[in-house]
């Protein structure tokens, strides 16, 4: 039945409304574009992605990996709501990275030196990790577990006789 009269036939949510309330709903601050496959193509999803960024209820902090935003308390330009070491900690998680702190926070958290790290830094052990994760400037660095053995690290110069 077509008119005035008729009740209008009632549409299918759009995929960015889709993934936002999934999004919303869920408990953690970090989003896996993986996570997201359900609702669409890849292209509807980069373009799904891609509106909620410009309304600022996304940041992109890495490849695949999205954190939920907020307006900024000064600027009013969408930042995570969470530290990156924080987002970058759940990211791990998410992914399944076995991970540490870096060694100067564990130093500064162990009371051994007061010097306040300004880097995000990592250990992951045994895995080579080349995943960016950055907020704007800051970005996570890694430290790892591999190291040379004992015959082949270089000396140093004041260990060689004069």
């Amino acid at each position: 039945m077509v008119g005035p009269s008729a009740t209008p036939i009632a549409r299918q949510p759009r995929v960015k409304q889709r993934l936002w309330r999934s999004i919303a709903a869920r408990s953690g601050e970090v989003v896996l574009r993986r996570d997201l496959v359900r609702f669409g193509s890849q292209a509807q999803i980069s373009r799904a992605l891609k509106q909620l960024m410009g309304e600022g209820k996304l940041v992109r902090i890495g490849s695949g990996v999205y954190a939920k935003a907020a307006p900024g308390p000064l600027s009013g330009l969408p930042m995570a709501r969470q530290p990156l070491g924080a987002l970058a900690a759940e990211t791990f998680n998410r992914l399944g990275i076995d991970w540490k702190q870096g060694a100067a926070q564990r130093r500064y958290n162990s009371g051994a030196t007061t010097q306040v790290p300004w880097r995000t830094t990592f250990n992951t052990g045994q895995q080579r990790i080349s995943r960016r994760l950055q907020i704007g400037k800051r970005v996570v660095e890694y430290e790892n577990d591999l190291t040379r053995p004992a015959w082949r690290r270089r000396r140093s110069l004041s260990a060689r006789p004069v």
